[in-house]
Formats: C-alpha cells, sequence, structure tokens
C-alpha cells in the first residue's frame, strides 16, 4: 500500500444533487419541493401542526410544575470518599467540608452544598460537614464511628418591600 493509491471505500463520498436543471434531470422546475405553498419555502415550521384540527400537544392536559429556582446540592456517595482516602487524595483524619473534597477532586462545583449519599462501604472514621444526607449515608459513617455534623441553608435576605 502506497500513499498514493490511497481511496476512500466505495460510497464514502456522494455527489450532490442538481436542482433546477431542466425537467429531463428529475428535479427540474421545482426542485424535488412538490407543488406551491408553505413547504416549497424557505424558514418552514409545521411542526406539530396537524391541519387544523387541535393538536395534540394542545389536547392533552397541562400537568407538574417547573421550581424556576430549585436547590442543586453537589452529590457525593460515601464508597467515592472512601476511594478518595484510599487514594491518599483525603486525609480521614482531618474534617471534611465541601471546600476539601473540591480541592481533592472528589466533586464538582459545590453549588448549594454537598449532599451525602449511602451508597458504597465507608471504612475509614470520618468527620463530615453537609448540607444534607440520606439516612443510609448517616447509618454508614455512624457505623463507621465517625460523625455528620448537618449544616443549616443560607437564608437570602428577602427584598425590601416597595411602598
Amino acid at each position: 500500500m502506497k500513499l498514493n493509491q490511497l481511496r476512500d471505500n466505495k460510497g464514502a463520498r456522494r455527489k450532490r444533487k442538481s436542482v433546477g436543471r431542466g425537467i429531463g434531470s428529475g428535479t427540474g422546475k421545482t426542485s424535488g419541493r412538490g407543488g406551491k405553498g408553505q413547504t416549497a419555502r424557505a424558514g418552514v415550521s409545521i411542526l406539530g401542526f396537524e391541519g387544523g384540527q387541535m393538536p395534540l400537544h394542545r389536547r392533552l392536559p397541562k400537568r407538574g410544575f417547573n421550581n424556576p429556582f430549585p436547590v442543586r446540592y453537589a452529590i457525593v456517595n460515601v464508597g467515592a470518599i472512601q476511594a478518595a482516602i484510599d487514594a491518599g487524595r483525603v486525609d480521614a483524619a482531618k474534617p471534611m467540608d465541601a471546600a476539601s473534597l473540591r480541592a481533592a477532586g472528589v466533586i464538582g462545583k459545590p453549588r448549594a452544598g454537598l449532599r451525602l449519599l449511602g451508597e458504597g462501604e465507608l471504612k475509614a472514621k470520618i468527620e463530615i460537614a453537609v448540607m444534607h444526607a440520606t439516612k443510609s449515608a448517616r447509618e454508614a459513617v455512624e457505623k463507621a464511628g465517625g460523625k455528620i455534623t448537618l449544616l443549616a441553608p443560607v437564608e437570602e435576605p428577602a427584598a425590601p418591600a416597595k411602598a
């Protein structure tokens, strides 16, 4: 095999369709767009249009609620903390919080605080400060002889009322 013998696989490159080049080409006059009307023009946007019938997305009832201000926590499992301790990235003797776990690369952005989940096994005795901990996470930390400190959420000051 030589560099001047390299070729694409057969069918890998497809020729561009030549449109609007006479009736004999098969794609002349309307260029394969059919007759007149909205779909023959540029900028067609009729997804969900059902010919004037009430569209399905409007026939079905609205349900649920999207909270515009959700509280999002940085999530960490006890197994991930144990893996970081085993790897030597976290010192189990020192108290842990969101900042120390971020510095160790266990979590990403701390967001609104740290949420501890109970997946995995914890062998080391740790002291950790979190915003929220699941029941299984509490049990895992207490079983290993550690302690969880629950932090109070930071309340934002209310906007002053307009007189």
